[in-house]
Parts: structure tokens; C-alpha cells; sequence
């Protein structure tokens, strides 16, 4: 919750991870680490959990998966603590998670025999539901805390390099994360047009959208998979999508 004012804290459920985070990003600050290299980290973590589903290492699997949240914090935690906000490492960040949550759910299906298409349909369930969270949640980052330097609500072309940065890095990271995004983003505003006005959102309504976080998607991923639900998971996050509905409801009901 470092991310926002005091006023707009709630109760996230896909930030179990901040703490341990915090205490890497303190203990990296006055080293010469990056936040890219956390995030590369977590890319290799990311990449091991996929390993482990595939050799039915599930409970190695599910601590990976738990690792990767954590450090998927911690890179954002080293930003804010050395003062480097860098576009190019959060969307660097943002196709790790993508294409990691693609080879996640791969191996699932690998491993327990679903079909493309169940497979297809659950990957951009996923991803609709992140990003349902990532709308709301860059709201507020935007409107009550300031502005925010590397997100916003709406991003449709390169931002200017911060100082530090590329310009030519960034604009190449913009176009691999807008190819894979940007679908995305314009089916949940599409669904959602008129959130963005909203002048902010109730504590309980956001802790009701970080039940759709990546963190919180992980945890769900480890916990199943350390159960032996591995077969289960396809369809979990396909049937996961009735929460959307009520999130989006919800919202165009109660929050003007």
C-alpha cells in the first residue's frame, strides 16, 4: 500500500508480499542491485515454478509462485527507496507478468490434459481480471495521490524517458507492452467507461477488486496446486470471471 495516501489505504488482498518486499527493498538500497535486476529475478522464479508444474513438483511449484509475487513487489519497493521511477522497468515488469502468466497456465494444461481452447479462455480470463484491478487501482493512484510517474489510466502512445532512461529503450518496451495490453485495456473500459470519473472508491470496494490482483491469482495458482487441484485450475479462473461481473456492477450501481 506504499503506492497510495493514507486516506486511500485498503485492505489488498493480492499485496501479501509488501512486507517481505519492504525489508528486500531495504536491505538493496545502498547496493549497487536495480529494481531490474529484482525484476529479473523474479522472471527466473517465474520461470522455475513453470519447471516444477511441468516435472509435477507441485509444492515447489506453488513456493516459486509465491516467490515471484513477492519479488513482482520488491522491484517497485527498490524504485521508490533509491527515488529511480523508470518506465522502461515498469514495463519490462508488466511483460514478464503477461507472458509468465501465459507459460503458467501452459504447463497447467500440459500437465493435466485440458485443451487449447479451455486453456485460451482461461489465459484471457486472467488477464481480463488483472486488469480490472490495474483500472481501478491506477484511479486512485492518479487522482488522489497526485499523479503517478510510470502508470496511467489510460496509455495509448510512448510516454517522454524519465532521466536515466532511453528514449528509444522505452519506446520499444511501450510497443511490446501496448501489443500485449492494449486489447485488454480497451475491453475493460469499455466495460467500465465511465470509472475514471469517479471521484474515489470506497476501501471495501477495492479490497473487493484485489481478489482479481496478480498476487492474489498466484496465491490461488500455489494453493491449488500444493492441494492436487492442479486439473481444477483451467476452469477456476475461467468460473473466477462471475466476480467481475459483480465488481463491474457493483460499481456503475453504487459508486457515481
Amino acid at each position: 500500500m506504499s503506492k497510495l495516501a493514507v486516506n486511500d489505504r485498503f485492505f489488498d488482498f493480492s499485496d501479501y508480499g509488501r512486507s517481505p518486499a519492504v525489508f528486500i527493498a531495504e536491505k538493496l538500497k545502498n547496493t549497487s542491485c536495480t529494481p531490474i535486476h529484482v525484476t529479473l529475478a523474479f522472471g527466473v522464479s517465474g520461470l522455475l515454478a513453470v519447471f516444477c508444474i511441468l516435472n509435477d513438483y507441485d509444492i515447489l511449484a506453488a513456493s516459486f509462485l509465491i516467490i515471484k509475487s513477492i519479488l513482482d513487489a520488491a522491484d517497485g519497493e527498490l524504485s521508490r527507496v533509491k527515488n529511480a521511477p523508470s518506465h522502461a522497468g515498469r514495463y519490462l515488469d508488466s511483460i514478464f507478468d503477461i507472458l509468465l502468466n501465459m507459460m503458467f497456465l501452459i504447463a497447467i494444461s500440459i500437465t493435466s490434459n485440458t485443451g487449447f481452447y479451455w486453456t485460451l479462455l482461461a489465459f484471457i480470463s486472467v488477464q481480463l481480471q488483472g486488469t480490472l484491478y490495474n483500472y481501478y487501482y491506477v484511479i486512485i493512484r492518479n487522482k488522489r495521490v497526485g499523479g503517478d510517474q510510470t502508470s496511467k489510466i489510460f496509455e495509448y502512445k510512448s510516454p517522454n524517458a524519465l532521466p536515466g532512461e532511453k528514449q528509444q529503450v522505452v519506446d520499444r518496451l511501450f510497443s511490446i507492452f501496448y501489443m500485449l495490453y492494449g486489447l485488454f485495456d480497451r475491453c475493460v473500459h469499455l466495460l467500465d467507461r465511465d470509472a475514471y470519473k469517479v471521484k474515489s472508491f470506497p476501501n471495501w470496494f477495492m479490497s473487493l477488486v484485489s481478489l482479481y490482483g496478480l498476487g492474489f491469482q498466484l496465491l490461488w495458482m500455489a494453493v491449488l496446486l500444493s492441494l492436487g487441484f492442479e486439473k481444477e485450475i483451467i476452469y477456476f479462473f475461467i468460473c473466477y470471471n462471475i466476480l467481475g461481473i459483480l465488481i463491474i456492477g457493483l460499481r456503475k450501481w453504487k459508486i457515481k
